[in-house]
């Protein structure tokens, strides 16, 4: 995009190219992101293990409701928890606030949705580790905002 393109429709462009984010209204848990994605349930899956790796984290579990229910023979729209987090940042977590480590790992949600596309939701680390009231869970989810936001936006994008 040229240098001088004007401000409304530069903004018009990033509408354009990237996947809608929303701060989630339905949840009573503030710092809450859900972006809609153009990609399916397994490939976006697949992009965000991918993503996970490229940003230095590990994807430490995960959980899938409809993976559980297939084994039972029951459809239900796919739906993941992938759990992230790194040993160097819960090492820092503990020594900072051991109750904080609850909150550990961090969790992306991946949902299928009718249209056959799929979202991510998941909670700004700074949002998860407000509540313990600790300088130093502060700084490192300070730290932490940006991997995830980076997570999802390079999972989500086209």
């Amino acid at each position: 995009m040229p240098a001088n393109t004007p401000a409304p429709l530069a903004l018009l462009f990033l509408l354009c190219v990237m996947p809608a984010v929303s701060v989630a209204e339905d949840t009573p848990y503030p710092g809450t992101v859900v972006i809609t994605t153009p990609h399916s349930y397994p490939v976006l899956i697949d992009r965000l293990e991918r993503a996970i790796a490229a940003n230095g984290m590990g994807l430490v579990a995960r959980a899938s409701a409809s993976g559980g229910a297939a084994k039972r023979g029951v459809t239900i729209p796919g739906n993941e928890v992938l759990m992230v987090f790194r040993n160097d940042y819960a090492v820092r977590m503990l020594a900072a606030s051991v109750p904080a480590g609850i909150e550990a790992p961090l969790r992306l949600y991946v949902t299928e949705n009718a249209d056959g596309t799929a979202s991510i939701t998941y909670r700004r680390p700074s949002a998860v580790f407000a509540p313990y009231g600790s300088m130093e869970l502060d700084a490192m989810a300070a730290e932490l905002d940006p991997i995830f936001a980076r997570i999802v936006a390079t999972a989500g994008n086209n």
